[in-house]
């Protein structure tokens, strides 16, 4: 990786940067890739009208990760997004470019979300996510970075038109306690 990561808001004018990355990160099975759903479910994550609709959600932030060049335009590498609920923020289409996985990208993504979180609404008590289960990997990552699977499993979302489960999956909630 060269340049400098950056965050801020995103912006309509990053809409098809951003459904290329999301769509990338949760389908396309690449060498690098250990995030992807690709064997597990089938279709997109996102579509146009899904990321509209979040963008003009008011509860929802999605927040993007660039790496700024030296000679040209700064690309877009990762987003995250947060909901907010009462005094808990859903920690959301997490995203990083499957070439710069495993580089420390995602983890400095979790970091900036979760004190972007606290920025916004200092009460916070919690951050939770939802993981796909059979995801032994991923829930592990989320485990060293101090998040905690609870007894809260939910059947996988088909009718949010996120893709087609290809074998029984459910979403494990995650939560991490802040104070």
């Amino acid at each position: 990786m060269t340049g400098q990561l950056t965050f801020r808001k995103a912006l309509t004018e990053d809409f098809s940067q951003l459904l290329g990355l999301i769509n990338r990160a949760y389908r396309e099975n690449t060498a690098r890739s250990w995030t992807n759903e690709a064997e597990l479910v089938a279709g997109l994550r996102i579509d146009e009208q899904q990321l509209q609709q979040a963008l003009a959600d008011q509860d929802f932030h999605l927040y993007v990760a660039e790496i700024d060049h030296e000679h040209s335009n700064s690309t877009i590498v990762a987003c995250v997004g947060l909901s907010f609920h009462l005094n808990e923020v859903e920690i959301g289409t997490f995203s990083v470019d499957p070439i710069l996985q495993n580089t420390g990208i995602g983890k400095r993504v979790l970091t900036f979300a979760e004190e972007q979180a606290l920025l916004i609404q200092p009460s916070l008590k919690r951050y939770v996510m939802y993981v796909l289960d059979v995801r032994a990997e991923l829930l592990a990552y989320y485990q060293r970075r101090g998040y905690s699977p609870t007894d809260l499993k939910t059947s996988y979302p088909i009718e949010a038109n996120v893709g087609q489960p290809l074998r029984h999956i459910e979403l494990q909630q995650m939560l991490k306690t802040i104070r």
